[in-house]
């Protein structure tokens, strides 16, 4: 279905207005205490209510996916977590926000919005939609209209998960750096650059309005259709659209589905997104990459330079890093520079809601997430035939949960193998020497399984993401941090079924790492 919006001015019928006068994104004053305050009570009042609606219900997405930040309480700075004004405001004012400016931008520019993007789900799998979003934007050459990296599109400044206030909407810039958010494209790049939503529905008040179900209604479930059947039908549907707003309707399915990432359908994009400026200049936020600079000798050699940073976000760097340093959407460290740390072993291994989640996967006999099943790789993984539709068999049960939720045993048994064929491929020119355990799991735990690591190998460390030094801005973007250190290690295990292990080997695979380095339970 194909609708243009109500104006959401109501003053007159033009979609870009005709003088860019009226076009300044006000700044927001700063969230006081008093309104948080209130905002933190009313969250106290309604969290009753929050857990018995995840407990009650049937879905299976926001209560199974590691939210960014509630690996911790971050509530360290006035009792409560960062909202994050500055970046909001700084991204209010991207230079682009101005109709004036010549072709293909100002009056010109044509925009592309999923308004129906994925949220109440964990950054991987937010991040992997965002990317294919934009690469689809990029590619019918229209500006890609961001959001927020969003847990609540419409509720409060917090929401709870797991009992604990967390930032409902996450600006991206205080994750992600590049075109996606709005950097310039490379030089002869003819794509107006990518702006806010606040912005795209301050110009576009009668945006046209599409429904995914127009084009994916026979395609979305069928598991004999590529990913790239679905872009390409998106392409040349877009293209056969003259009007500059369009906007995916925000009650339809996305465009890119669970499905779809979910299947080794995805990987049917990969020579298209491989080649893009979406993945070739990607690059984590300067808030991010401070934080990885500040706790690189917990998983690098306190020798080696961090001359790939910008002095500014060394620990070196005595000076507090300025705003403008800061608040920056120019990709500082792009995938092609992100070279393995020597001697880096990364586990990725999740717990506490995962045993919930991998038996439900048992049930339904899922496979692993698409960008885990690269030919190439050495770790293969097929759902067995017994099970599905709800049901399973407990030999297929065992099966998953230790490819999805192995316990310490199997962690170490695993490290075993890969540590002797890694002697067999490279005797002791690329021996492994410390651990980085990317996990949620709880302190106790993760002593123990520090312990058993200790006895497969006297490592010169063995650390975790609760070792991390983070600030109160740092915590709820932490995963962030460990997908760096994940790209970035010499070899990595991690969870097929994970979204965020997946969104790491799709940045090792662009970097054409070795792909016996890139392991899976």
């Amino acid at each position: 279905m194909v609708c243009h919006k109500p104006s959401r001015f109501m003053d007159d019928d033009v979609v870009l207005p005709v003088s860019h006068s009226d076009l300044r994104l006000p700044s927001r004053p700063y969230f006081t205490k008093r309104s948080a305050r209130v905002l933190l009570i009313l969250a106290l009042v309604s969290c009753a209510l929050v857990v018995f609606r995840l407990g009650h219900s049937t879905r299976d997405d926001a209560s199974q996916y590691l939210y960014l930040g509630a690996m911790e309480d971050n509530s360290t700075e006035n009792g409560l977590p960062p909202l994050y004004e500055s970046y909001h405001d700084y991204e209010r004012h991207l230079p682009q926000h101005n109709l004036s400016l010549p072709y293909p931008e100002g009056r010109d520019a044509k925009f592309f919005w999923a308004a129906n993007h994925v949220h109440s789900s964990g950054w991987g799998n937010s991040m992997q939609e965002l990317l294919v979003n934009a690469l689809l934007s990029h590619t019918v050459n229209r500006a890609f209209v961001f959001d927020n990296y969003t847990w609540d599109p419409d509720g409060p400044g917090y929401s709870v998960y797991n009992g604990k206030l967390i930032p409902s909407r996450i600006p991206h810039s205080a994750i992600i750096s590049g075109p996606i958010i709005g950097s310039s494209w490379p030089p002869g790049d003819p794509t107006p650059r990518s702006v806010s939503r606040e912005y795209f529905e301050l110009v576009c008040p009668r945006p046209l309005v599409i429904d995914s179900y127009e084009i994916n209604k026979e395609l979305r479930l069928d598991t004999s259709v590529p990913a790239s059947v679905i872009f390409d039908k998106w392409v040349d549907r877009l293209n056969s659209l003259r009007d500059p707003c369009v906007e995916i309707k925000r009650s339809s399915f996305q465009i890119f589905e669970i499905w779809l990432f979910g299947s080794s359908r995805i990987l049917s994009l990969w020579p298209r997104l491989s080649k893009s400026p979406i993945l070739r200049n990607f690059s984590w936020s300067p808030l991010v990459l401070q934080a990885y600079a500040q706790n690189a000798h917990l998983f690098d050699s306190p020798s080696r330079s961090l001359s790939f940073l910008p002095s500014y976000l060394r620990p070196s760097n005595a000076a507090p890093i300025s705003p403008a340093e800061l608040h920056n959407v120019e990709p500082i460290l792009t995938p092609d520079q992100t070279n393995p740390v020597p001697g880096l072993l990364a586990l990725h291994v999740r717990r506490g809601d995962f045993a919930a989640h991998c038996a439900h996967l048992a049930k339904w006999a899922a496979d692993w997430n698409g960008f885990n099943k690269f030919v190439a790789l050495p770790d293969k993984f097929r759902p067995p035939p017994e099970g599905g539709r709800g049901h399973t068999t407990e030999e297929n049960l065992q099966l998953y949960m230790k490819r999805c939720f192995p316990t310490i045993e199997q962690i170490t048994d695993k490290v075993r193998k890969v540590l002797e064929e890694q002697y067999s491929l490279y005797g002791n020119s690329r021996e492994l020497k410390r651990v980085y355990v990317m996990t949620n799991g709880d302190q106790e735990w993760l002593e123990e399984l520090k312990a058993a690591l200790m006895e497969v190998k006297r490592w010169d460390a063995v650390v975790t993401s609760r070792d991390l030094s983070l600030g109160w801005e740092t915590k709820p973007v932490a995963q962030a941090v460990d997908m760096l250190v994940g790209q970035r290690a010499q070899v990595i295990i991690g969870n097929g079924f994970s979204s965020l292990t997946s969104n790491i080997v799709m940045f090792r695979m662009l970097r054409e790492l070795p792909p016996e380095d890139t392991r899976f339970w």
